[in-house]
């Protein structure tokens, strides 16, 4: 789980925790106040779902590639 979070977590390493959390707090309760909770449960699911799909099928060029040509051969779509 460490490599899935690894870029995330360089990016806020050295910055101030405090500033933050804040941030993602004040995220969180705008958009519990915007939608509700179940709409921002919602949001935040598929949001992390998204990310952890597109973090493991874009990791590896080549292994995105062998899933595109499976889906859509080459001669044919492309």
């Amino acid at each position: 789980m460490k490599h899935l979070f690894g870029p995330i977590l360089e990016i806020v390493h050295g910055k101030d925790a405090g500033l933050v959390g804040g941030l993602v707090a004040f995220v969180l309760a705008l958009l519990l106040v915007i939608f509700g909770f179940w709409r921002t449960l919602f949001i935040i699911i598929f949001t992390l779902a998204g990310y952890i799909v597109g973090a493991r099928l874009f990791r590896n060029s080549s292994h995105f590639k062998e899933l595109l040509n499976r889906f859509l051969p080459p001669g044919r779509f492309r």
